[in-house]
């Protein structure tokens, strides 16, 4: 084995990644050292890339550091103690993993309270975060990945592509976390705003958890085509309904003039909130997943007391929700178009293009989700 991989550091907004050949950590008794696949662009590495997170210079770490965390890959090395996935399945070197990318400690009463993707430490899931750190690879956006003691690791069905298997443990996992978060009940209304990757995936979640409309709204046709795949019964093209007060509108229309049940929003703009809440139905629920940098927007808070409605903030996922989407991706994977979510591939050398090319803010885009890969 080599002593060494390539690895893109990102070095801080507006600075293009680093393609450096970083050394290979021992791996630790309890830990596992993955050989990446596939390695996609979420939304919230577009946040960290842009700058809207605290830049790796403001946090001390000058050399920069390997970010990512959506995707998947194959044991290269197993720590001597790891006999078996989180499930009980035997691992060996060669399996194809997924595997959870915070690690809560177990040891706090948010964690007791069963609520380890709200666990106050989870934040450190990248351990030591530094190029010249051990164990280096702390990030997706690499050929190694270090999956540090403590963590939740699924082997992978044979029947399952790498392309469908990449969004599994960030987006569908937390689609699947939000709308059971949501409250959402055999035949009711939902609505998602935003047709990206979450939004996409959250479609045939809600649809195969009972709902009885999906309602999507979007600004680009392309994503609202594959919505309708993807299971939306209704799509909303907001160029086309350009006022907010007449999406609302057509929302109560297409619900007999109450609202929605749940209404999630997968765009990750404040603007969309106070829409959204409009479109809750009395006694529903906003799921919140979408706005995970610093943002702001104004509501009358009186729309929560008169209409007994809810909001709800998610982040991250429970555990038990990704070997979830290893079933739900086997069982009804052929009845969507899971594979078509990677639009964009490129080698790992090719990231910063991989960045701009995934880049929705301030243009029209027809990416969906742009994957790096590694083989």
């Amino acid at each position: 084995m080599a002593k060494t991989a390539l690895a893109a550091v990102f070095m801080g907004a507006g600075t293009p990644f680093d393609i450096r050949e970083l050394p290979l950590p021992e791996v630790e008794d309890d830990a596992i050292l993955i050989r990446m696949t596939t390695a996609n662009i979420c939304g919230s590495d577009l946040h960290t890339w842009r700058g809207e997170y605290t830049s790796a210079a403001a946090r001390g770490v000058t050399s920069g550091f390997v970010t990512g965390h959506e995707g998947a890959g194959r044991i290269a090395v197993l720590g001597r103690n790891v006999k078996t996935d989180s499930f009980g399945q035997t691992l060996r070197e060669g399996d194809r993993v997924v595997f959870t990318y915070f690690f809560p400690c177990r040891r706090c009463s948010v964690c007791l309270d069963d609520m380890p993707n709200a666990c106050p430490t989870r934040f450190t899931r990248f351990g030591p975060r530094g190029a010249h750190i051990a164990p280096y690879f702390t990030g997706t956006y690499a050929e190694y990945y270090y999956l540090r003691p403590g963590h939740y690791v699924f082997k992978v069905p044979d029947s399952l592509s790498d392309d469908v298997i990449a969004p599994a443990n960030c987006a569908l996992s937390q689609v699947i976390w939000g709308v059971q978060q949501g409250g959402l009940r055999f035949g009711d209304t939902v609505v998602l705003q935003g047709a990206g990757g979450l939004g996409l995936n959250a479609a045939a979640v809600a649809k195969e958890m009972g709902a009885g409309l999906v309602i999507q709204i979007d600004r680009i046709p392309g994503r609202l085509a594959l919505a309708k795949r993807f299971g939306a019964d209704v799509v909303i093209d907001a160029t086309e309904i350009e006022k907010p007060e007449d999406r609302i509108a057509r929302v109560r229309e297409l619900t007999g003039g109450v609202g929605a049940r749940v209404v999630m929003d997968l765009v990750g703009s404040p603007r969309v909130i106070p829409e959204g809440l409009q479109m809750v139905r009395p006694g529903g629920t906003y799921v919140e997943i979408g706005c995970i940098h610093p943002s702001r927007f104004e509501v009358d808070a009186s729309t929560f007391i008169w209409g007994s409605r809810k909001m709800v903030g998610l982040s991250h996922y429970h555990p038990w929700a990704l070997p979830r989407a290893l079933e739900f991706l086997e069982r009804s994977g052929d009845r969507y178009p899971f594979g078509e979510l990677l639009s964009h591939k490129f080698p790992l050398r090719e990231i910063n293009q991989a960045f701009e090319t995934a880049e929705w803010m301030g243009k029209s885009t027809s990416v969906t989700r742009a994957a790096l890969t590694m083989t």
